[in-house]
């Protein structure tokens, strides 16, 4: 094997994928076709969950010190509530997507991640041991890599995803969105952010002083995507809805998307797994595709590291769809809602008046926050626990080493089973995977901890944590654990315990 596994696409999505894969040791390449990053722009910001996933992984630092946290996000540009009990992150922070894969291979090169660029995928061959990935090089010259899997981040056009036969399903585009960086001198000081139009909308939103991302859209014209926008066109668009270009001037990227939304029937084919785009695309309302990827990015991670080295069977790899399939289906229906209630005319005004008026209640606002943000993600369990599932709090701990934080447990990427009640009973139970879990004692600093979509929960006995955050299985306070529970959770997901 030239490698364990090979990832095409040297995107956010990617780059993740290949820094947890290296935290667990193993040998990873990226392919990209690409001879070097566009610097486009494109996505812009990063929810809650993103950034505790970050967080977890001690690299937060690095994107805080580029991006500007927002206290503001919207649902179809009507205005959401964020609560700062919910996650010590909790506003979306606005960087551009060039910044983020900037600084997301800098931190995969010190991980030592192998990046190709120029290496376009042009064919698979699967067989019992691994995959063939044929890659078009630079010149048109052919090459051939080696790996246990090949994990296609390629996009919503994915070679990947084509040549592996997956089907995928959706619904057409019935609109096109036409999208630019460009300077607007003459943009009014009172101008709020994004205006409705009985033709359609246009927003401005300043990511830096000087220039703006201007986004106008059309309904009911599907363009062909095939053809390259032009700033001409993005400028017709933008008089046509506002009367007036505001002295647009100097575009540095012009793009375009539309409102088709579609999903991998499979996110796993044999040795080959989709993630990101590849296996999802949707109308970017609410900036939540990036996000997905990353997330897809850390739930994969570390099952295919666990299973690459050895450490549990092959099966652990269709959790990843059975866990992030659904999640998928959901964004694609919230970004179908958002589109419908974007469109111009009077029934559609209507509309946003009655859902505007809903959000006022904090369980309507609290909804769809969780929804936006992926903090009210709960993945499928057998336990009853309210934790069980969900990604775990950012607790504050205190442990014979000094203070600490539930995330900081989470650096190195590897499951940590956490007693907070000193449970000799418990530790005994993990020893037969001390070579996977890290087992942590400590006491927390709080007797309740907040839950998204539950409340305030009494602080547990002890929880088992996965590498990506969620709980695995939880011991409720004040009660005897339930250890054969636990014995179980840890044979599911790290594999069958050492003898001796």
């Amino acid at each position: 094997m030239d490698t364990d596994v090979v990832i095409a696409g040297a995107g956010p999505t990617g780059l993740m994928l290949a820094c947890e894969l290296r935290l667990a040791g193993v040998d990873v390449v990226v392919v990209e076709r690409l001879p070097e990053p566009t610097g486009e722009s494109r996505a812009g910001g990063m929810h809650s969950r993103t950034l505790e996933v970050l967080d977890q992984r001690g690299v937060l630092d690095r994107f805080l010190s580029v991006g500007e946290l927002q206290p503001v996000g919207h649902f179809s540009g009507l205005y959401l509530d964020f609560d700062e009990s919910e996650s010590r992150h909790p506003y979306p922070l606005m960087i551009l997507q060039s910044a983020i894969e900037q600084l997301l291979e800098e931190w995969a090169t010190e991980l030592g991640v192998r990046v190709r660029r120029s290496s376009e995928v042009s064919g698979i061959r699967q067989d019992g041991v691994g995959v063939a990935v044929e890659l078009r090089t630079t010149g048109a010259e052919s090459a051939q890599l080696r790996a246990r899997y090949l994990v296609g981040c390629d996009g919503g056009r994915s070679t990947v995803r084509k040549l592996s036969g997956i089907d995928f399903p959706g619904t057409p585009a019935t609109m096109t969105a036409l999208i630019g960086d460009v300077e607007l001198p003459d943009l009014p000081e009172d101008y709020v952010w994004v205006r409705r139009c009985p033709g359609g909308d246009f927003s401005a939103i300043a990511f830096e002083p000087g220039w703006y991302r201007v986004i106008t859209s059309d309904y009911d014209n599907v363009a062909d995507r095939d053809e390259p926008p032009t700033f001409e066109q993005l400028r017709e668009s933008l008089v046509r809805l506002a009367g007036t270009d505001f002295g647009m001037h100097s575009p540095r990227w012009i793009s375009q998307f539309g409102d088709a939304a579609r999903q991998a029937a499979q996110y796993r084919e044999g040795r080959v797994l989709l993630a990101g785009d590849a296996a999802h695309i949707h109308f970017p309302a609410g900036g939540q595709g990036l996000n997905m990827g990353v997330q897809d990015a850390v739930n994969l991670g570390w099952k295919l590291a666990s299973v690459v080295r050895g450490q549990a069977p092959e099966s652990l790899l269709d959790s990843y769809h059975a866990e992030r399939h659904p999640v998928g289906e959901r964004v694609l229906q919230n970004t179908r809602a958002q589109s419908a209630l974007a469109r111009p005319g009077a029934q559609t005004d209507a509309l946003r008046e009655v859902f505007g008026s809903l959000m006022v209640f904090d369980d309507v606002n609290r909804h769809l926050r969780g929804m936006l943000t992926a903090l009210e993600v709960r993945y499928p369990v057998d336990g009853d626990h309210p934790l069980e599932g969900r990604r775990v709090p950012d607790a504050d701990l205190k442990t014979p080493d000094g203070a600490t934080r539930v995330y900081e447990l989470l650096h190195a990427a590897r499951p940590v089973l956490l007693d907070l009640r000193g449970s000799a009973e418990v530790a005994a139970a993990t020893e037969g995977w001390a070579d996977r879990v890290d087992i942590v004692e400590a006491r927390s600093e709080d007797d309740r901890w907040p839950v998204p979509s539950v409340g305030e929960i009494r602080a547990p006995a002890a929880l088992l944590i996965r590498p990506d955050g969620h709980v695995a299985w939880a011991a409720a306070a004040g009660g005897a654990p339930d250890i054969s529970s636990l014995r179980t959770a840890l044979a599911t997901w790290f594999g069958p315990a050492l003898q001796g």
